[in-house]
């Protein structure tokens, strides 16, 4: 590695997106005579405010940006250092910025996040929407569009699909269903007439009673029309970084061009066979369009069930990838399935003094039965703060443990302006065919779905105002046989509370 070590730290983190931030906070707090840097690429970092612990495992908070200059200012021996990584030396203890400088380390902390798996590399008209920086390009574009596709069935893609006015939107999903990473098809049946209805001036749940429940054959398409009269929002300034907060949309304009409030068709089983300009259109031979003109639009897709769509851009929120490369080279590190660092129960990667959380790693201890890693804002909060005190608790020679937090999944976020709260193995993860469920569903106001395996609760989405989240979480945890209560766990009749106080 080229160039002196400039200084050395005792704890260096790289990336300042939620769980690098929480792990710097978690540090200075911890040992707050510790010289530790901050490495992260842009000049804004990410926040947690307005933190409340809902219940024994649920949390709630926002995620702000904010000058880097504010956590200098919190913690004295903090120096934030404003680059990339451009290489890591785990033999050595030394890192290398991009901008030429080294910096040693006695134990490092790798909180890179991850980066949009974007469907082709290098072409201008598909957008990947990650960070603030290309939320704000995706609303500059859309403001002339017509019409976009949107690809990918995570938080963003519903998100994007839910608030875009003026434009029509074609909406490509793999999945039987919306929504599939959070939710079965009958919370994604819930969701649908709110894609129909006009979106509510306050963030009052839609209502428009039209319901469908069959699932739709491969190939088919739903359209979902809603008119209104335009409105605007005013768009706050913004830097380039890590990913978006969870209200990423808030105060940004995500209106097109067209008069039209909402017009969504969702293509369910489907991926993306190609991509290809008009001229590329008009080259080859294949004149399968149907309603489309050739060289109507700037781009055109095609999809596995064999439609094709020109449109002014292509928008892909398919998801994200570890951003595990500029470490990899010249280290050992073990990489899991899914290209993460792999990290054990003190969140320590293969290198020895070298830690990983957040999106770029990847949980390979023993889980918890009611416990799954999804790549979610809460769970980059507890492993940033997990692993700064995995990282003090060894440098101060105390035990550790594996903190409660990963004894239950949980999660609490929004979608079509309902709550949504999800818990322990919400879809029936991993349960195979050994689990029932019983659904209790509200048109328009609530959906509330257990997973019971043996009689015990080991899962729950709950959608709208339920106010049953910290009796199930308590069920879940406690595992208590249900049985004699059959369908009755459900009945609206019943305060289920005093049941299980």
């Amino acid at each position: 590695m080229a160039g002196q070590v400039e200084r050395t730290f005792q704890f260096v983190i790289v990336g300042g997106g939620i769980a690098g931030v929480t792990c710097v906070e978690q540090l200075s707090s911890q040992i707050p005579s510790a010289e530790v840097a901050l490495i992260t690429a842009g000049p804004q970092i990410k926040a947690v405010t307005n933190y409340k612990q809902v219940s024994q495992t649920l949390e709630e908070f926002d995620v702000e940006e904010r000058p880097s200059s504010v956590l200098e200012e919190k913690f004295p021996n903090l120096t934030v250092i404003q680059s990339s990584v451009k290489s890591l030396h785990t033999q050595s203890h030394r890192v290398e910025t991009a901008d030429g400088r080294v910096f040693g380390y006695e134990k490092l902390c790798i909180c890179s996040g991850g980066r949009p798996k974007l469907l082709t590399q290098e072409n201008p008209y598909v957008l990947g929407i990650r960070d603030t920086d290309s939320a704000q390009e995706f609303q500059k574009r859309l403001s002339s569009a017509k019409r976009i596709v949107v690809v990918g069935n995570g938080g963003i893609a519903l998100e994007l699909v839910y608030e875009v006015e003026g434009c029509e939107v074609i909406w490509a999903v793999k999945d039987k269903a919306i929504g599939n990473t959070f939710f079965d098809a009958g919370a994604a049946q819930f969701f649908i007439p709110s894609l129909e209805a006009d979106k509510p001036e306050r963030a009052a749940p839609c209502k428009r009673p039209r319901y469908t429940t069959e699932d739709p054959a491969v190939g088919t398409s739903h359209t979902f029309t809603a008119d209104r009269n335009s409105r605007g929002h005013g768009a706050g300034p913004t830097e380039p970084g890590s990913a978006l907060g969870p209200d990423w949309h808030e105060g940004i304009a995500l209106r097109g061009a067209e008069q039209v409030s909402r017009r969504v068709s969702v293509e369910y089983q489907c991926e993306v066979e190609k991509i290809f300009t008009s001229e590329e259109l008009l080259n080859s031979q294949q004149q399968t369009l149907g309603p489309e003109n050739a060289g109507a639009w700037p781009v055109y897709i095609q999809l596995t069930n064999g439609k094709t769509f020109g449109c002014d851009f292509v928008v892909s929120a398919t998801g994200v990838v570890p951003n595990t490369e500029p470490f990899l080279h010249g280290n050992k590190f073990a990489l899991a399935d899914d290209a993460g660092l792999r990290v054990d129960e003190h969140m320590m990667t293969s290198e020895s003094h070298v830690y990983a959380a957040g999106d770029v790693c990847t949980a390979c201890w023993e889980h918890s039965a009611l416990w799954q890693q999804m790549r979610l804002w809460t769970q980059a909060r507890q492993m940033g703060w997990y692993a700064g005190r995995c990282m003090a608790a060894h440098v101060l020679s105390e035990p550790i443990e594996l903190d409660f937090c990963f004894e239950l999944f949980s999660h609490i976020t929004k979608f079509f302006n309902y709550k949504v709260v999800l818990l322990g193995k919400f879809n029936g993860q991993g349960l195979g065919s050994d689990h029932e469920l019983l659904v209790r569903c509200t048109k328009g106001h609530e959906y509330v779905k257990v997973v019971l395996s043996g009689g015990r609760m080991v899962g729950a989405v709950l959608i709208g105002e339920t106010d049953l989240e910290e009796t199930f979480e308590n069920l879940i945890l406690n595992q208590m046989d249900l049985t004699q209560y059959g369908e009755e766990l459900l009945n609206p009749d019943i305060d289920i509370e005093d049941y299980f106080d």
